[in-house]
């Protein structure tokens, strides 16, 4: 796949597959694309018009990537929300960021004992 659009300097890839919602004054993209090494990664866009006072509007877009290594991940926590949207209990979470992000498990290191050499 060697599809490329210039665009200034960079060089930019095709989208291998796109999905759309609309979602009231809300669109969805769901786009797959790919690296030049040929490794896929879905990003998705959240375009919404914002009306000014005088009749005229503004188009915002909100992106993220999501790579391969984290869809499960990502997949898992959607799924998990839904659930708990749909009936009210709550799941026990094995992969919550504030546990990955605990620092009690490292050690007290003091700055003198460094310098100690």
């Amino acid at each position: 796949m060697e599809d490329f659009k210039n665009e200034g300097s960079k060089k930019f890839r095709e989208n291998v597959f796109t999905k759309s919602v609309r979602a009231g004054k809300r669109t969805y993209y769901f786009d797959v694309k790919e690296t030049r090494k040929g490794e896929r990664y879905i990003t998705v866009t959240e375009r919404k018009r914002r009306y000014n006072e005088d009749g005229s509007f503004v188009v915002e877009k909100h992106k993220i990537f999501l790579y391969k290594e984290d869809f499960d991940k990502f997949a898992d926590a959607l799924d998990d929300i839904i659930d708990f949207i749909e009936t009210g209990r709550e799941f026990p979470d094995e992969n919550n960021f504030e546990k990955e992000n605990n620092t009690e498990e490292y050690s007290d290191v003091q700055f003198d004992d460094l310098d100690s050499e």
